[in-house]
């Protein structure tokens, strides 16, 4: 199979828009745990499931920091594939563009792990609120 120099930047939209995504995530959390670290501070004895948020929140900003890694990395890698047929280099250039498309692959599979980590803490948010209230109105 060959490509031509076109090819690779045919990911520039798709791979600007997750980097964007990935971004407003980690702006999110980082809001999320300094609200967090607020009511952690203004509670005389914070609740026991607030480390264990804490902790969620670490684990969660680790992979968005690897998400967007691996999607620069795979955005250099496209600019680089670029380059090198530019120079005239199909094969290495080839071979570039390869391993962008698997660095996304790989941010791709961090984000829908992320995804899902985030809707389990979502969940458990909510069954908290669903077991106050239940016990408020009994």
């Amino acid at each position: 199979m060959s490509i031509d120099i076109s090819t690779p930047a045919l990911l520039f939209p798709a791979i600007t828009l997750l980097l964007l995504a990935f971004t407003n995530r980690f702006v999110a959390l980082a809001n999320l745990a300094r609200g967090l670290r607020q009511r952690y501070d203004n509670l005389p004895e914070p609740p026991s499931n607030i480390l264990g948020q804490i902790k969620n929140l670490k684990f969660r900003l680790l992979l968005i920091r690897n998400m967007q890694a691996l999607g620069i990395g795979s955005f250099f890698c496209c600019v680089l594939s670029m380059v090198m047929m530019y120079l005239d280099k199909q094969l290495i250039g080839e071979y570039i563009f390869a391993m962008s498309l698997f660095l996304l692959l790989g941010s791709l599979v961090l984000s829908f792990i992320e995804t899902q980590i985030s809707t389990k803490a979502l969940n458990l948010e909510l069954s908290d609120l669903e077991q106050k209230s239940s016990i408020a109105q009994k």
